[in-house]
């Protein structure tokens, strides 16, 4: 019997010179470790590609992927349906007064109902709960800052990009308006309190006769908040704010105020922008 021919289990790859024939790298392997090495390759190629979407800005190229117009477009069809709902309400209301007056029975006033919503809101929110929940928001602020989950400081954000707190919780009275009314009024009842929308500082706190108890906040990336017509203020010039914090209690004071309601502007980069686009009323 002949001998089998031996198999052959090393390779050997030769990068050779053309003219001169000398061999300048060479390189011995097995079969083995060629599969290896191509089972690394694609493992490592897979994992640059992973790494160039999910921290790069290639993923925005990626269709489906929220950008920030899909967030404000999702934000300003939020405010929408909310308004389309009060107006539902509105028509209903009206529909139930007006079949009460065809039924002969007397309609329902509105001023009767502002203040069932003021006595619940008051019951609902008393001093003692409000305690609770500013000592809670605290507490969360304090063990996020002991593991470093807040890091906000230092970067530079645009405005849609920043998760702004709701400064007060009520019913927008009137809206934003570039020309005419470049602001916004949240009518809410009487003591409710009013919030900082972010981390800041004071720059002004104090009495204006238009106005009346009128506090200003700068935060960073050149965001400027104001709240006027509060009937107290519970914070001076130069005093650190976080978000969510307690800052005054809305009111009516002023000349410029007809009932109980917050008049808050919001600036970025020395301009009014409308509020309604980046928080949740």
């Amino acid at each position: 019997m002949q001998n089998k021919a031996k198999k052959i289990k090393n390779f050997r790859l030769s990068l050779v010179d053309d003219e001169t024939h000398k061999p300048v790298i060479v390189t011995r392997f097995s079969k083995t470790n060629f599969i290896v090495a191509c089972v690394m390759a694609v493992i490592i190629t897979c994992l640059l590609i992973y790494s160039l979407i999910a921290f790069t800005p290639i993923r925005t190229f990626i269709p489906g992927y929220p950008d920030a117009k899909a967030k404000r477009a999702a934000i300003r069809n939020a405010i929408r349906i909310d308004s389309l709902e009060t107006i539902v309400s509105k028509w209903e209301f009206y529909s139930e007064n007006l079949k009460r007056i065809l039924d002969g029975e007397e309609p329902v006033r509105i001023d009767s109902l502002v203040m069932k919503y003021a006595a619940e809101n008051k019951r609902e929110f008393s001093e003692e709960e409000l305690k609770r929940r500013d000592s809670i928001l605290r507490s969360n602020v304090k063990r996020e800052e002991q593991f470093n989950l807040s890091l906000t400081e230092g970067r530079s954000l645009h405005i849609e990009g920043m998760h702004f707190f709701t400064p007060l919780k009520g019913v927008i009275s009137q809206g934003y308006d570039p020309l005419i009314h470049p602001f916004i009024d949240i009518t809410a009842p009487a003591n409710s309190m009013v919030y900082a929308v972010l981390d800041g500082t004071v720059i002004s706190s104090g009495w204006n006769d238009e106005s009346g108890y009128t506090i200003q906040i700068q935060h960073s990336n050149d965001i400027i908040s104001i709240y006027k017509h509060n009937q107290k203020l519970l914070r001076k010039v130069g005093d650190k704010v976080t978000a969510g914090e307690p800052i005054a209690v809305v009111g009516n004071t002023g000349i410029l105020t007809t009932g109980d309601h917050l008049h808050f502007e919001l600036w970025y980069r020395g301009e009014a922008v409308n509020p309604t686009e980046y928080i949740n009323f």
